[in-house]
């Protein structure tokens, strides 16, 4: 698969950020350049991009709650040499070989392919799109299915989302 960031840029991202899994920032960054209400902007070496945790995360097996564990679980979007605003997902586990994840912004779906424990948007067209829905709306859903056969639910507050994306976007420019 192509990616606009590799999996490995997304990695290194998380180990700067240092978020927990939905939970808040569980360690300052040197990088980080602003926080606005839910999400952080960060830059580095021509790379920006705006990051949230999830507010909720719901876990589910033959439609019955289960307990597992994930690791880091983030929302992000990037600014940099050929990205203006590339949304990804780290849903914390392997994802179903074959699998979409499930975006929703306000009850709007839109589907990321999935690579392992990564979800991009299908084109720079897609993030276009799910960008201008995710700057007017107030909630990100995503729903996925990892290779053991879980549905995870994460909810993603969009409070201060436009305001970090105009930073991150500011900070590449």
């Amino acid at each position: 698969m192509t990616s606009w960031i590799s999996r490995a840029g997304c990695a290194a991202m998380i180990s700067l950020i240092g978020f927990g899994a939905g939970t808040a920032l569980a360690q300052e960054s040197t990088n980080r350049v602003a926080t606005m209400t839910d999400w952080s902007v960060f830059a580095e070496a021509g790379s920006c991009w705006g990051v949230s945790a999830p507010k909720e995360s719901v876990n589910t097996k033959d439609g019955q709650p289960v307990s597992v564990r994930r690791g880091d679980i983030l929302l992000f979007v990037t600014y940099g040499k050929d990205m203006n605003g590339q949304i990804s997902f780290s849903g914390g586990y392997p994802f179903a070989a074959g699998s979409t994840a499930k975006l929703e912004v306000d009850g709007t779906g839109y589907d990321m392919i999935t690579d392992g424990e990564w979800a991009w948007s299908a084109s720079a067209e897609d993030d276009a799109t799910i960008l201008a829905a995710l700057k007017k709306g107030t909630t990100a859903v995503l729903t996925a299915h990892s290779g053991k056969g879980t549905q995870t639910q994460d909810t993603f507050s969009l409070r201060g989302f436009t305001a970090a994306m105009e930073e991150a976007a500011k900070q590449c420019s």
